[in-house]
Protein backbone atom coordinates (compact mmCIF):
# COMPACT_ATOMS: atom_id res chain seq x y z
CA UNK A 1 0.00 0.00 0.00
CA UNK A 2 2.74 2.29 0.53
CA UNK A 3 4.59 3.78 3.57
CA UNK A 4 1.99 6.69 3.61
CA UNK A 5 -0.68 4.33 4.01
CA UNK A 6 1.06 1.80 6.77
CA UNK A 7 1.53 5.74 8.87
CA UNK A 8 -1.91 6.01 9.01
CA UNK A 9 -3.31 2.88 9.10
CA UNK A 10 -0.17 0.77 11.75
CA UNK A 11 -2.84 -1.89 11.83
CA UNK A 12 -3.02 -2.33 8.20
CA UNK A 13 -1.88 -6.15 8.27
CA UNK A 14 -4.01 -7.27 10.69
CA UNK A 15 -7.08 -5.76 8.68
CA UNK A 16 -5.86 -7.52 5.55
CA UNK A 17 -5.99 -11.12 6.87
CA UNK A 18 -8.62 -10.66 9.06
CA UNK A 19 -12.32 -10.43 7.59
CA UNK A 20 -14.46 -7.79 9.30
CA UNK A 21 -17.76 -8.27 10.60
CA UNK A 22 -20.57 -6.27 9.22
CA UNK A 23 -18.82 -6.25 5.44
CA UNK A 24 -20.39 -9.14 3.56
CA UNK A 25 -17.77 -10.86 1.29
CA UNK A 26 -18.33 -9.95 -2.59
CA UNK A 27 -19.82 -13.07 -4.85
CA UNK A 28 -19.07 -15.28 -2.06
CA UNK A 29 -15.55 -14.50 -1.53
CA UNK A 30 -14.00 -13.38 2.05
CA UNK A 31 -13.13 -9.85 2.36
CA UNK A 32 -9.30 -10.92 2.76
CA UNK A 33 -9.25 -12.19 -1.05
CA UNK A 34 -9.92 -9.76 -4.34
CA UNK A 35 -13.91 -10.13 -5.54
CA UNK A 36 -15.37 -8.99 -8.72
CA UNK A 37 -17.31 -6.30 -8.67
CA UNK A 38 -20.34 -5.06 -11.03
CA UNK A 39 -18.94 -1.58 -12.24
CA UNK A 40 -22.78 -0.39 -11.89
CA UNK A 41 -22.57 -1.29 -8.06
CA UNK A 42 -19.21 1.13 -7.70
CA UNK A 43 -20.00 4.71 -7.03
CA UNK A 44 -16.84 7.33 -7.37
CA UNK A 45 -15.77 8.98 -3.95
CA UNK A 46 -16.92 13.09 -4.82
CA UNK A 47 -13.92 13.79 -3.07
CA UNK A 48 -11.38 12.11 -4.81
CA UNK A 49 -8.09 14.83 -5.02
CA UNK A 50 -7.85 13.63 -8.76
CA UNK A 51 -9.63 15.99 -11.40
CA UNK A 52 -7.94 15.48 -14.83
CA UNK A 53 -7.40 12.31 -17.05
CA UNK A 54 -5.70 12.27 -20.15
CA UNK A 55 -7.64 10.98 -22.81
CA UNK A 56 -5.04 9.79 -25.22
CA UNK A 57 -3.69 8.00 -21.75
CA UNK A 58 -6.91 6.45 -21.02
CA UNK A 59 -7.36 4.92 -23.87
CA UNK A 60 -4.30 3.58 -24.24
CA UNK A 61 -5.39 2.18 -21.08
CA UNK A 62 -8.41 0.51 -21.74
CA UNK A 63 -7.32 -0.55 -25.33
CA UNK A 64 -4.76 -2.96 -22.77
CA UNK A 65 -7.72 -3.64 -20.19
CA UNK A 66 -9.37 -5.30 -23.24
CA UNK A 67 -6.27 -7.22 -23.43
CA UNK A 68 -4.92 -8.48 -20.20
CA UNK A 69 -8.09 -7.24 -18.23
CA UNK A 70 -7.38 -5.04 -15.20
CA UNK A 71 -4.20 -6.10 -13.48
CA UNK A 72 -4.24 -3.96 -10.49
CA UNK A 73 -7.41 -4.59 -8.21
CA UNK A 74 -9.09 -0.97 -7.42
CA UNK A 75 -9.87 -0.45 -4.11
CA UNK A 76 -13.49 -0.15 -2.34
CA UNK A 77 -15.80 0.15 0.65
CA UNK A 78 -19.42 -1.40 1.00
CA UNK A 79 -21.57 1.40 1.60
CA UNK A 80 -24.94 -0.19 0.70
CA UNK A 81 -26.52 -3.35 0.10
CA UNK A 82 -25.16 -3.64 -3.37
CA UNK A 83 -23.05 -0.55 -3.39
CA UNK A 84 -19.55 0.09 -2.98
CA UNK A 85 -17.57 3.96 -3.09
CA UNK A 86 -14.18 3.95 -4.75
CA UNK A 87 -11.23 4.50 -2.57
CA UNK A 88 -8.49 3.82 -5.00
CA UNK A 89 -8.11 3.57 -8.69
CA UNK A 90 -10.38 5.65 -10.79
CA UNK A 91 -8.60 5.80 -13.70
CA UNK A 92 -8.78 1.65 -13.74
CA UNK A 93 -12.63 1.90 -12.84
CA UNK A 94 -13.14 4.58 -15.98
CA UNK A 95 -11.05 2.81 -18.44
CA UNK A 96 -13.27 -0.09 -17.50
CA UNK A 97 -16.11 1.02 -18.79
CA UNK A 98 -14.78 2.30 -22.09
CA UNK A 99 -13.52 -0.93 -22.40
CA UNK A 100 -16.77 -2.49 -22.12
CA UNK A 101 -16.30 -4.51 -19.13
CA UNK A 102 -18.75 -5.08 -16.34
CA UNK A 103 -17.27 -6.01 -13.52
CA UNK A 104 -13.70 -5.36 -12.20
CA UNK A 105 -11.69 -7.62 -9.94
CA UNK A 106 -11.77 -5.13 -5.93
CA UNK A 107 -10.44 -5.22 -2.31
CA UNK A 108 -12.87 -4.34 -0.43
CA UNK A 109 -12.23 -2.24 2.69
CA UNK A 110 -14.02 -0.93 5.99
CA UNK A 111 -12.95 2.04 7.47
CA UNK A 112 -15.06 5.51 8.98
CA UNK A 113 -15.89 8.57 6.87
CA UNK A 114 -12.77 9.92 8.03
CA UNK A 115 -10.92 7.04 7.68
CA UNK A 116 -11.92 6.64 3.80
CA UNK A 117 -11.30 9.97 2.84
CA UNK A 118 -7.95 10.03 4.48
CA UNK A 119 -6.81 6.58 2.77
CA UNK A 120 -8.21 8.14 -0.76
CA UNK A 121 -6.32 11.29 -0.49
CA UNK A 122 -3.01 9.45 0.78
CA UNK A 123 -3.34 6.62 -1.50
CA UNK A 124 -3.81 8.54 -4.66
CA UNK A 125 -0.47 10.96 -3.50
CA UNK A 126 1.00 7.88 -3.37
CA UNK A 127 0.20 5.92 -6.59
CA UNK A 128 -1.04 8.64 -9.18
CA UNK A 129 0.84 10.98 -11.41
CA UNK A 130 -1.35 13.63 -9.94
CA UNK A 131 -0.61 17.46 -11.33
CA UNK A 132 1.00 19.90 -8.42
CA UNK A 133 -2.27 21.65 -7.56
CA UNK A 134 -4.17 18.14 -7.10
CA UNK A 135 -1.42 17.56 -4.65
CA UNK A 136 -1.74 21.25 -3.11
CA UNK A 137 -5.73 20.35 -3.05
CA UNK A 138 -5.08 17.09 -1.23
CA UNK A 139 -3.24 18.61 1.31
CA UNK A 140 -5.69 20.87 2.07
CA UNK A 141 -8.37 18.46 2.18
CA UNK A 142 -6.20 16.32 4.79
CA UNK A 143 -5.65 19.65 7.01
CA UNK A 144 -9.41 20.87 6.53
CA UNK A 145 -12.06 18.14 6.67
CA UNK A 146 -9.07 15.45 8.21
CA UNK A 147 -8.05 17.95 10.87
CA UNK A 148 -4.21 17.18 10.23
CA UNK A 149 -0.96 19.88 10.51
CA UNK A 150 1.14 20.57 8.09
CA UNK A 151 3.47 18.76 10.16
CA UNK A 152 0.97 15.44 10.67
CA UNK A 153 0.70 15.29 6.92
CA UNK A 154 4.29 15.75 5.77
CA UNK A 155 4.60 12.53 8.20
CA UNK A 156 2.05 11.03 6.35
CA UNK A 157 3.45 11.54 3.55
CA UNK A 158 6.94 11.30 4.41
CA UNK A 159 7.80 14.57 2.95
CA UNK A 160 9.94 17.55 4.54
CA UNK A 161 7.47 20.40 6.15
CA UNK A 162 8.51 23.23 3.84
CA UNK A 163 7.51 20.62 1.04
CA UNK A 164 3.63 20.70 2.13
CA UNK A 165 4.06 24.06 2.74
CA UNK A 166 5.66 25.21 -0.50
CA UNK A 167 2.63 23.24 -2.48
CA UNK A 168 -0.08 24.81 -0.10
CA UNK A 169 1.17 28.28 -1.30
CA UNK A 170 0.13 27.75 -5.00
CA UNK A 171 -3.50 27.61 -3.25
CA UNK A 172 -3.18 31.42 -2.93
CA UNK A 173 -2.38 31.94 -6.81
CA UNK A 174 -4.80 33.45 -9.12
CA UNK A 175 -7.53 31.34 -10.91
CA UNK A 176 -5.59 31.66 -14.16
CA UNK A 177 -2.02 30.60 -13.13
CA UNK A 178 -2.99 27.15 -10.56
CA UNK A 179 -5.10 26.37 -14.49
CA UNK A 180 -1.87 26.90 -16.23
CA UNK A 181 0.20 24.59 -13.48
CA UNK A 182 -2.79 21.96 -13.21
CA UNK A 183 -2.46 21.77 -17.05
CA UNK A 184 1.28 21.58 -17.14
CA UNK A 185 1.76 25.04 -18.98
CA UNK A 186 3.75 26.11 -16.05
CA UNK A 187 6.03 24.69 -13.94
CA UNK A 188 5.95 24.90 -10.24
CA UNK A 189 9.21 26.83 -10.14
CA UNK A 190 7.75 29.44 -11.87
CA UNK A 191 4.67 29.25 -9.52
CA UNK A 192 6.85 29.05 -6.72
CA UNK A 193 8.65 32.29 -8.29
CA UNK A 194 5.37 34.38 -8.74
CA UNK A 195 4.33 33.89 -5.32
CA UNK A 196 7.22 36.29 -4.35
CA UNK A 197 5.10 39.03 -5.39
CA UNK A 198 2.04 40.05 -2.64
CA UNK A 199 -0.31 41.99 -5.16
CA UNK A 200 -2.35 39.84 -7.53
CA UNK A 201 -1.76 42.35 -10.52
CA UNK A 202 1.75 41.56 -10.26
CA UNK A 203 1.73 38.10 -10.24
CA UNK A 204 -0.63 38.16 -13.10
CA UNK A 205 2.00 40.60 -14.85
CA UNK A 206 4.69 38.25 -14.55
CA UNK A 207 2.44 35.21 -15.53
CA UNK A 208 1.43 36.72 -18.66
CA UNK A 209 4.99 37.51 -19.85
CA UNK A 210 6.27 34.53 -18.07
CA UNK A 211 4.09 32.86 -20.86
CA UNK A 212 4.34 34.65 -23.57
CA UNK A 213 8.09 34.90 -23.68
CA UNK A 214 8.96 31.59 -22.60
CA UNK A 215 10.71 32.29 -19.48
CA UNK A 216 12.92 30.09 -17.62
CA UNK A 217 12.34 30.25 -13.99
CA UNK A 218 15.45 32.27 -13.33
CA UNK A 219 14.37 35.22 -15.62
CA UNK A 220 11.13 34.90 -13.79
CA UNK A 221 12.99 34.85 -10.10
CA UNK A 222 14.78 38.06 -11.35
CA UNK A 223 11.91 40.13 -12.50
CA UNK A 224 9.96 38.74 -9.12
CA UNK A 225 12.82 40.31 -7.42
CA UNK A 226 13.34 43.52 -9.80
CA UNK A 227 9.63 44.41 -9.02
CA UNK A 228 9.29 43.52 -5.10
CA UNK A 229 12.44 46.29 -4.58
CA UNK A 230 10.03 48.70 -6.38
CA UNK A 231 7.08 48.38 -4.12
CA UNK A 232 8.54 49.95 -1.03
CA UNK A 233 8.21 53.06 -3.26
CA UNK A 234 4.45 53.00 -3.69
CA UNK A 235 4.02 50.74 -0.14
CA UNK A 236 4.13 54.28 1.83
CA UNK A 237 1.07 55.74 0.45
CA UNK A 238 -2.29 55.64 2.38
CA UNK A 239 -3.99 52.78 2.45
CA UNK A 240 -7.29 53.18 0.14
CA UNK A 241 -10.64 52.59 2.14
CA UNK A 242 -11.87 49.02 1.80
CA UNK A 243 -14.37 48.32 -1.05
CA UNK A 244 -17.77 46.61 -0.08
CA UNK A 245 -17.01 42.33 -0.62
CA UNK A 246 -19.42 42.58 -3.85
CA UNK A 247 -17.59 45.67 -5.33
CA UNK A 248 -14.02 44.21 -4.03
CA UNK A 249 -15.12 41.10 -6.31
CA UNK A 250 -15.68 42.92 -9.19
CA UNK A 251 -12.46 44.74 -8.81
CA UNK A 252 -10.52 41.24 -8.48
CA UNK A 253 -12.41 40.03 -11.86
CA UNK A 254 -11.29 42.97 -13.96
CA UNK A 255 -8.06 42.56 -12.51
CA UNK A 256 -7.34 38.47 -13.60
CA UNK A 257 -9.72 39.10 -16.84
CA UNK A 258 -7.16 42.16 -17.87
CA UNK A 259 -4.12 40.53 -16.18
CA UNK A 260 -3.23 44.19 -14.76
CA UNK A 261 -3.76 45.77 -11.43
CA UNK A 262 -7.39 47.39 -11.73
CA UNK A 263 -8.94 49.72 -9.03
CA UNK A 264 -12.68 50.21 -8.40
CA UNK A 265 -13.79 53.12 -6.26
CA UNK A 266 -16.93 53.59 -5.45
CA UNK A 267 -18.44 56.96 -3.38
CA UNK A 268 -21.41 56.70 -1.60
CA UNK A 269 -23.14 58.41 -4.02
CA UNK A 270 -22.80 55.47 -6.24
CA UNK A 271 -21.02 57.10 -8.62
CA UNK A 272 -17.29 56.01 -8.93
CA UNK A 273 -14.40 55.59 -11.73
CA UNK A 274 -12.41 52.45 -12.60
CA UNK A 275 -8.59 52.58 -13.08
CA UNK A 276 -6.82 50.02 -15.30
CA UNK A 277 -3.03 50.16 -14.88
CA UNK A 278 -0.65 49.20 -17.54
CA UNK A 279 3.12 48.80 -18.20
CA UNK A 280 4.36 50.01 -21.56
CA UNK A 281 2.34 50.47 -24.94
CA UNK A 282 2.45 46.29 -25.82
CA UNK A 283 0.57 46.08 -22.64
CA UNK A 284 -1.87 48.92 -23.25
CA UNK A 285 -3.08 47.57 -27.02
CA UNK A 286 -3.27 43.97 -25.17
CA UNK A 287 -5.63 45.42 -22.77
CA UNK A 288 -7.53 47.56 -25.92
CA UNK A 289 -7.67 44.18 -27.83
CA UNK A 290 -9.20 42.87 -24.65
CA UNK A 291 -12.23 45.80 -24.87
CA UNK A 292 -12.24 44.87 -28.49
CA UNK A 293 -10.88 48.54 -29.25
Amino acid sequence: MGKGIRALLDTIDDEINTPKEGVPAVSGQNNNSIARIPLSQIIVNPKQPRRDFEPQAMQELAESIKLHDVIQPVTVIKVGANTYQLISGERRLRASKMAGLTDIPAYVRTADSQGILEMALLENLQREDLNAIEIALSYRQLMDECGLTQELVAERMKKERSTVANYLRLLKLPPDVQRAVRDAQLTMGHARAIIGLDHVEQQLYVFRETMQRGLSVRQVEQMVKQMAAELPATASKAPAPKLPIAYKRIEDGMASHFSTRVKLDRKKSGKGNILIEFYNDEDLERIMSKMNL
